[in-house]
């Protein structure tokens, strides 16, 4: 989208994929590198002062980048924005979620709490890590003074970073957005459809013990991978769900086309999204959207106009609400159209572009 409005965008990326190949004191040091990786930072230095850039964009430094970087960006005087993609700054497993339920400890408590339930990754020094990372950069006060901005991808999600202590006065709403355009779905659509990462905090659990309460007539197709796919496709054998059909990752193409021939898009996120792409691109393609009641759902999907509402992890309510639904086409194509009207007016690239255009300009004032 910049370089499509004439900007020069120039890439820094390594990949967390890197620390495969680590073996003995390498691997042991990549505890201090996620504290402070200076072999990042100097390589960002030198970019910084080659190129002499007007923003520095940074959507994740984690694991090995680290916030050295906005260290380097401070010495080379670029303003940095930060894209709150998750909740890593306050939360160890980056989710506020932990053992089926939404969890806050570590907000409410301190970091270490993140620790004793081995929050990231199911161990205690994995863990032990990220909240050293985290509680350095505090002492250091890096979010407040080295970072110009942040993006957050939605009201909700602002409200809990800045309840969570980041500065909500340099905290900006700016949602995704779907480009380019897939264009509205023609038919009342076939199925309804699932997609999403296949882990617990998604609920897809929750959507299978509700199928099993629907009629056989009502398809539905399970779009994604993740480490619940196993144990979710044995759960919809157990219970002879021969409507779900589980179609694993698919290119991003294949995925659109799907959303446009779906009658539905089920969302059973049982935690606090910061912002769901799934609903945005349902609504570019006219597809209504049925959501968990809670975090920024409820935010995205107004209820009764743009799709239907669900009590969390409450398949006999999903359930409810998906009958509803394939028994009402009229309702569900009034609000397919509304839902269209909702991408046009919120998640185009031309909506987007001056809005991120005034994140870096705010930003830059403050250089």
């Amino acid at each position: 989208m910049l370089e499509r409005a004439g900007h020069q965008v120039i890439p820094y990326c390594r990949t967390n994929w890197d620390v495969e190949s680590y073996k003995g004191m390498r691997r042991l040091s990549l505890a201090k590198g996620t504290v402070w990786a200076s072999d990042s930072r100097r390589s960002f230095l030198r970019l910084l002062q080659r190129e002499k850039p007007d923003i520095a964009h940074v959507h994740n430094t984690f694991v090995m980048i680290s916030p050295s970087i906005y260290s380097a960006c401070a010495e080379a005087r670029v303003p940095v924005v930060q894209t709150l993609h998750n909740y890593r700054l306050m939360c160890p497993a980056g989710t506020f979620f932990r053992d089926g339920k939404v969890c806050e400890e570590c907000v409410e408590n301190s970091l270490w709490r993140g620790v004793k339930h081995k929050c990231y990754h199911c161990s205690s020094s994995a863990t032990a890590i990220v909240a050293l990372m985290l509680a350095t950069h505090r002492l250091r006060h890096t979010w407040e003074r080295e970072i110009s901005c942040y993006v957050a991808l939605s009201e909700f999600a602002r409200d809990k970073f800045s309840e969570s202590g980041l500065p909500k006065e340099k905290i900006f709403v700016k949602p995704n957005f779907v480009s380019p355009d897939p264009g509205a779905r023609t038919g009342d659509g076939e199925y309804a459809l699932f997609v999403g990462r296949l882990s617990p905090e998604k609920g897809v659990g929750t959507i299978l013990a509700a199928w099993k309460r629907l009629p056989a007539s009502i398809p539905l197709l399970i779009i994604g991978g993740g480490p619940d796919q196993k144990q979710l496709e044995e759960q919809a054998a157990r219970d002879r769900l021969a409507n779900v059909q589980f179609k694993g990752q698919l290119p991003r193409e294949e995925t659109l086309a799907a959303i446009n021939r779906a009658r539905v898009m089920v969302i059973s996120s049982e935690w606090y999204e910061t912002f769901c792409m799934a609903i945005a691109e349902s609504y570019a393609c006219s597809t209504p959207v049925i959501c968990s009641r809670m975090g920024v759902m409820q935010e995205l999907v107004a209820d009764g106009r743009t799709g239907l509402h669900f009590t969390p992890a409450d398949p006999a309510d999903l359930a409810r609400k998906v009958e509803w639904a394939w028994g009402h086409p009229d309702e569900m194509r009034a609000m397919g159209r509304e839902a269209r009207r909702e991408y046009e007016a919120k998640y185009t690239a031309e909506r987007n572009y001056p809005q991120l255009i005034n994140i870096y300009q705010r930003a830059m004032q403050g250089r």
